[in-house]
């Protein structure tokens, strides 16, 4: 089997390091300090569950380098700024594709397989919810710190997910759980009820999740962004594994965020680094969503508004 993997942080090299350690043929299209230190050093697994170092790991830095009708599986796992490039770019050297390629987008937010699908078809491509803890403490190392659920994978197209049965069972066996939903919709939706209401508040205010609980008007602020998102979801008709807002909110601050109560967000360590948001697959797509079906999503608007103000500071 051989995967080409775009996105080497570290959840990219975390799948990477985890699929290799199966048998899996892996390639890794990164380029400059990255590039180097995988050519170099290989790519390792550290942290929680087994270790892994795999050597010899072929990196490409130029779409055109990558070899012809290869890849059965090519992981997603950039930033979702990128995602509109990567299209672009994969559809322009289709070439690398065999006739049955599958592209798994291991991504925050939802809607990541939009760009995608503009060139490929609902066959093709596929997502995944990941809630295991990946750091990168070097360049070619990624460092398990946090396991709660499995990584599932699926469609948001309704199309089946059998097809990536041998991408769980390589990952599974790695150590790290993986399995097939044929409801990735709702578990995506549960990601996103967390992220957006906690991620960008964070960071703006430049505290940890369990702070933002500790003070009556970030409470306010939160409350208003879960009834809005439930609003969203109900008026786009999907679904969640949760009710209704005040069911969400019962394990939100009883179980969440008291798990997580130390943890900086994403966002808050991008506007460290003074480096584009992830925010327009999180609260963006729940803005776009909400006016598409005439729900009120004024709260996310504002989290929306001051984090690309602060973008525009860099």
């Amino acid at each position: 089997m051989n995967i080409l993997l775009i996105g080497a942080g570290g959840v990219g090299i975390g799948l990477a390091a985890s699929v290799a350690s199966q048998g899996a043929n892996v390639s890794i299209y990164a380029r400059g300090q990255t590039a180097k230190a995988i050519k170099e050093k290989g790519i390792e697994r550290t942290g929680l569950f087994e270790h892994y170092k795999i050597k010899d790991i072929p990196v490409y830095e130029n779409y055109e380098d990558i070899p012809e009708d290869t890849f059965d599986y090519i992981f997603i796992a950039s930033k979702t700024t990128a995602n509109d490039d990567i299209a672009k770019n994969l559809a322009n050297h289709k070439n690398i594709f065999k006739d049955n390629t599958k592209i798994i987008i291991f991504q925050n937010g939802f809607g990541n397989d939009e760009p995608y699908l503009r060139y490929f078809t609902e066959k093709q491509v596929y997502c995944a919810r990941v809630i295991t803890g990946f750091t990168r403490p070097e360049r070619h190392i990624s460092e398990v710190t946090v396991y709660t659920e499995p990584i599932l994978l699926g469609s948001l197209q309704n199309e089946s997910p059998d097809c990536l049965s041998k991408i769980t069972e390589l990952i599974t066996s790695s150590g790290i759980k993986c399995e097939i939903t044929y409801e990735l919709d709702k578990y995506l939706w549960a990601k996103m009820l967390y992220n957006c209401t906690l991620n960008a508040l964070g960071a703006i205010l430049d505290v940890t999740y369990g702070e933002l609980t500790e003070n009556e008007y970030t409470l306010e602020i939160m409350n208003s962004i879960i009834d809005e998102i439930f609003e969203v979801i109900k008026a786009s008709n999907y679904e969640t594994l949760w009710s209704s807002a005040d069911e969400y909110r019962d394990i939100f601050y009883s179980k969440l965020v008291p798990d997580t109560y130390n943890h900086y967000s994403s966002t808050h360590q991008d506007i460290q680094k003074k480096i584009k948001t992830e925010i327009d697959s999180l609260n963006g797509k729940v803005i776009q969503l909400g006016e598409i079906n005439k729900v009120n999503v004024s709260t996310n608007k504002l989290i929306y508004n001051l984090i690309k103000a602060i973008e525009t500071t860099f």
